[in-house]
């Protein structure tokens, strides 16, 4: 008779979750995933990327209509955006891809769900819901939620977060953007081009903080362009209700203001799902980044693992489904898999888009790594110039050997372009390699070859070259002299 009801439960139906429960149902073992909401998928498939990619699209349409002329079009005078009719297109994709995420399919794989919300008893049993259940190993995958307000008077305001802003039924006239990160910057711009009054209020002197200095400036002069304000340094100092309008006030060095706005979209990072589990009872180590784990996804009890959002790592979709292959290799398999985050690429969904990967000057400062940087702007891109999307460079980072260590692309498509650079970089391709493929013309992807095709050039058609081959096979030089005399 098994010691344990399950070879594996797993605690949460998100990325890393269902990952998890697929790859070892799969192989034989016996899974279990418990998942606390009324449905599979988690905070990507119903209040984070399916969602917000969904209404950014539809913001970039109605966009696009309002710029015809600027394409030889005629001018269209367009309606208000009926947001009920976004939010429904929204529900019906999210519905298409739950699809995809159902109980029915994760059954036919061989996974037992259950709905509940379980708590550790001990480090193999959990009570969910008043029955207990065992099992060999565990996976807490619960992701992590909005951070709550950083000031106490913002709870005595109305204020919505990821988890509502997609179910809006109608277009907010106003809205007050806390925070100035990937979410923040990616609904701003969306309801902006959809017809709200935006304010982005950030506390530091950059939006997309991580990103490199140039880049997110870019991002912001192009958004403050469509209408967006920006308010930057900027320290909540109170937050009241004045009829149906929210009043948040901020200091900054400029000194201080009121804004105004019927809606109020709190965008100020994310918490962990860590309270109701009983971690504390059974000794799994956590803070308010997360729980914390090795490279295996071990927490401090090596049969307990923690994918995903859940342990403050890398809060992407891609990584809690890295993770979670990462866990089935080491409880299913026994093999000492470690994770590898050297080329964890990620993606700003605004427009431009911002994507990166590796090390950006702002981190390679900080690490206090001396690097080189090549530049190939849109703007040379025909493909770009063909379709009017010209704001935005690719940047390459070269370390001291000359081997890339990050790269960054601001541009249209900016994260698909990118998966050529996670190719290139995790089979070790060299720049040489990558400069001698091709690439199909006109296409934005040609930006990828030419920057690396310009760092080989300098080196091909340099003076010592040219003196060489004028050398061994007698070439006669140019034809035209660098400095042909006037007329």
């Amino acid at each position: 008779m098994a010691k344990f009801d399950y070879d594996i439960g797993i605690i949460g139906g998100g990325a890393a979750g269902l990952t998890v429960a697929s790859g070892s149902a799969q192989l034989g073992a016996r899974t279990l995933l418990i998942e606390k909401e009324e449905s599979l998928g988690g905070d990507c498939l119903h209040f984070g990327c399916v969602p917000s990619k969904t209404l950014i699209k539809s913001a970039k349409l109605y966009h696009a209509m309002k710029r015809a002329s600027e394409f030889g079009l005629p001018a269209v005078d367009l309606p208000p955006v009926n947001f009920s009719l976004v939010a429904e297109r929204i529900k019906s994709v999210i519905s298409e891809i739950q699809k995809h995420d159902s109980v029915e399919r994760f059954n036919r794989l061989g996974a037992e769900i259950r709905f509940g919300s379980p708590c550790f008893v001990d480090e193999h049993m959990v009570d969910c819901d008043g029955q207990k259940i065992s099992a060999k190993h565990w996976v807490i995958a619960t992701g992590s939620s909005p951070a709550p307000p950083r000031i106490p008077s913002l709870g005595e305001i109305p204020l919505i977060t990821n988890r509502e802003v997609f179910s809006l039924q109608e277009l907010p006239a106003s809205l007050i953007v806390l925070g100035g990160g990937p979410i923040a910057i990616e609904m701003a711009q969306a309801f902006c081009r959809l017809g709200s009054r935006v304010t982005v209020v950030q506390r530091s002197a950059q939006i997309l903080s991580k990103e490199d200095r140039d880049m997110a400036d870019t991002v912001m002069t192009t958004m403050e362009k469509e209408g967006v304000r920006f308010i930057l340094e900027a320290e909540i100092s109170g937050a009241t209700l004045k009829g149906e309008d929210k009043i948040i006030r901020v200091t900054t060095p400029a000194g201080s203001q009121e804004i105004s706005g019927d809606t109020v979209l709190l965008a100020q990072g994310r918490s962990p799902n860590v309270s109701g589990l009983g971690l504390d009872a059974i000794g799994i180590t956590f803070s308010t980044r997360g729980i914390e784990v090795d490279n295996r996804m071990r927490t401090s009890h090596h049969h307990i693992y923690a994918p995903g959002d859940i342990n403050g790592r890398y809060q992407f979709t891609h990584a809690a489904g890295y993770e979670g292959g990462i866990v089935v290799s080491n409880a299913v398999f026994h093999l000492p898999r470690k994770a590898n985050f050297r080329w964890m690429p990620w993606c700003t969904f605004c427009d431009p888009e911002l994507a990166s990967i590796g090390l950006n000057e702002k981190r390679a400062q900080a690490l206090g790594i001396g690097y080189s940087v090549l530049k190939e702007e849109f703007s040379a891109n025909d493909r770009a110039l063909a379709e009017g999307s010209t704001v935005g460079q690719l940047k390459l980072l070269l370390d001291k050997k000359e081997k890339v260590m990050g790269v960054q692309i601001l541009g249209p498509s900016a994260g698909d372009l990118l998966a050529e650079w996670v190719a290139v970089l995790e089979s070790k391709m060299k720049l040489t390699h990558l400069a001698g493929t091709i690439h199909p013309y006109p296409t934005l992807a040609e930006i990828n070859k030419r920057v690396a095709g310009g760092h080989i050039s300098s080196k091909i058609f340099s003076q010592r070259v040219r003196k060489a081959l004028k050398l061994f096979f007698r070439l006669q030089g140019t034809s035209v002299p660098s400095d042909p005399p006037g007329e």
